[in-house]
């Protein structure tokens, strides 16, 4: 992990600041995003759908780790700095990590959770350099499962595959959404035995290192990606360095009408918005005031019936970066950024 401990120091900064502001007393981690984001992408969970097997107290004169003591020495050989294995407290397996971090007075997470947003948003060196190299694997495993497949295979098989090549790379599958042409009409569709037919979306969120890349990808029949494309230009140009999210998310709604969809298409799908060690953080709304800054990573999605787009993105000074990107798979510049478009059978 190249750069891990200059980040930690940085990271260290950036939530003393946070205590200082809730008045100096102790923060404790419990959330798999604050905790993979503190710990330099540790993997937190055992299982996908389960608590974090760790959490962090933060204090003036150092963090204490409380680790589920069944889990301790993987976690010390494994995916820990040295400089954390020396404050591990190890706690029975019977009593929830987070609690035990929190039976000394402190502030819990919850009670932060704007505050350590923030302090997440901003990516350092080493999360950039991790987030570029998931971004492109995730990309360049859509198109070895996605190039060579045909419209006779059912979305189980496809999601099967893609899952496959995910946790070969060292990828955790946390979403594989899979729909054929008779499932178009859904936004979040979990695979079936249907077949993909005409035209099919894949949707992958994939996990290493803490973080979540997410994209979209089409298969089968073209359509005119050029309108959803405008949507997405509009929340992107609104999501500069400085701005307030709810006025990106304002922004990029509005352009609905103006690319020719109905008005409250948006109303129909979530649009994404900040990402990194959450899925989107948070999830854009009219009411989401955080305020953006350089070197966050987004990962707007708008949708409308039968079309998507998505990836992952970072926001640099110098502008756009798409991390979920590969030179093979077909794609069309769009005001300078090259956006995917659908992959015909068989090309």
């Amino acid at each position: 992990m190249a750069g891990a401990s200059d980040d930690r120091i940085e990271k260290q900064d950036r939530l003393a600041r946070v205590r200082q502001e809730l008045g100096g007393a102790p923060l404790v981690l419990t959330s798999h995003e604050s905790v993979s984001w503190y710990l330099e992408g540790a993997r937190t969970h055992v299982s996908l759908a389960g608590p974090p097997v760790l959490a962090v107290r933060v204090e003036a004169h150092g963090d204490v780790l409380f680790v589920a003591d069944n889990e301790a020495d993987r976690l010390i050989a494994e995916e820990l700095l040295p400089e954390d294995a020396e404050r591990v407290v190890r706690v029975p397996w019977w009593i929830s990590p987070a609690v035990a971090a929190a039976e000394i007075a402190g502030v819990p997470e919850a009670d932060a959770a704007a505050q350590l947003r923030a302090a997440r948003a901003r990516m350092l060196p080493a999360e950039r350099a991790r987030y570029r190299s998931l971004g492109r694997e995730t990309a360049e495993a859509l198109t070895d499962v996605l190039a060579p497949v045909d419209p006779a295979q059912t979305e189980r098989a496809v999601a099967a595959l893609i899952a496959a090549e995910l946790i070969a790379r060292g990828i955790d599958p946390l979403v594989v959404l899979v729909a054929g042409a008779q499932r178009g009409g859904f936004r979040h569709p979990l695979p079936t035995a249907g077949v993909l037919g005409e035209r099919a979306m894949v949707v992958v969120c994939g996990r290493r290192g803490g973080l979540i890349a997410n994209a979209t990808r089409w298969i089968g029949a073209p359509v005119d990606e050029e309108p959803l494309l405008g949507v997405e230009r509009a929340f992107l140009d609104a999501s500069a360095p400085g701005a307030r999210l709810d006025d990106a998310f304002a922004a990029g709604t509005a352009a609905y009408a103006r690319f020719g969809f109905d008005a409250d298409e948006w109303q129909r799908h979530h649009q994404g918005g900040p990402t990194g060690y959450a899925g989107r953080d948070p999830r854009a709304t009219a009411s989401t005031s955080d305020l953006l800054v350089a070197n966050q990573a987004f990962a707007w999605n708008p949708t409308a019936p039968g079309a998507k787009v998505e990836d992952t993105m970072l926001r640099t000074a110098d502008g756009w970066e798409v991390l979920t990107t590969d030179d093979r798979w077909p794609s069309v510049e769009y005001e300078g950024l090259r956006r995917p478009v659908a992959r015909a059978y068989g090309a």
